[in-house]
């Protein structure tokens, strides 16, 4: 079989289609291509089509895994699920999930480390709602659980809290407990760490206990 061209493919940046025997045969990442020497009148056989395809897979998805993977962290599930929709078949995933691991690129346990401290800097919420959604992005359930308790629920939510106030001031504590308390709630926070952040910015706000006229 001869090459009888090798063109860049629109709309497709870095790739190029190989045509053999004058019929479109296969596309292979370009720089793969000049290194390969494959240009119009080089021989070739299907031994060597195949490996190149194999191998140019291999690479396509590793790319796209690790280009994910520094945008920001993911979890395992994550990055299984982004090369899936890439169609790429499962033994291939299972591959470059491996290689990802190998170089600590992939880690659930640091995953679920680095999304429990932005989700506590930057929207702090109670440790239950935090292991569920680690849990709700393919992280088991004993990491889940163990990065979420890396926070405190009594802090956390007290700054969050706190930030909500403004509008609530004019409230009487009856109206007051129940906008903030259901607020606190919906964010994970458990009774006993919403009624106590509820008295105890009641009292920020007011400077007295909630039984006692402002």
């Amino acid at each position: 079989m001869i090459i009888t061209a090798v063109e860049r493919i629109a709309r497709r940046r870095g790739r190029v289609e190989v045509r053999v025997d004058g019929v479109s045969s296969f596309d292979i990442a370009r720089d793969t291509a000049v290194a390969r020497d494959l240009k119009p009148g080089r021989a070739i056989d299907r031994g060597e089509i195949d490996a190149m395809i194999a191998a140019d897979r291999r690479r396509v998805a590793l790319d796209a895994a690790v280009a994910m993977l520094a945008r920001r962290p993911h979890s395992e599930r994550e990055v299984r699920q982004r090369l899936a929709r890439r169609a790429c078949e499962p033994a291939l995933i299972d591959e470059t999930v491996a290689k990802l691991r190998a170089a600590r690129l992939l880690d659930d346990a640091e995953y679920a480390r680095a999304f429990t401290e932005a989700r506590d800097r930057f929207s702090p919420r109670g440790q239950r709602l935090i292991a569920r959604e680690l849990r709700a992005n393919g992280v088991a359930i004993e990491l889940a659980q163990a990065a979420a308790s890396e926070v405190s629920d009594e802090d956390a939510a007290y700054r969050v809290a706190s930030k909500r106030l403004r509008p609530l001031a004019a409230l009487d504590y009856q109206a007051f407990r129940n906008r903030l308390g259901a607020f606190l709630q919906r964010r994970g926070f458990g009774w006993d760490t919403c009624r106590a952040t509820v008295d105890r910015c009641w009292r920020d706000l007011h400077d007295a206990a909630p039984d006692e006229e402002p």
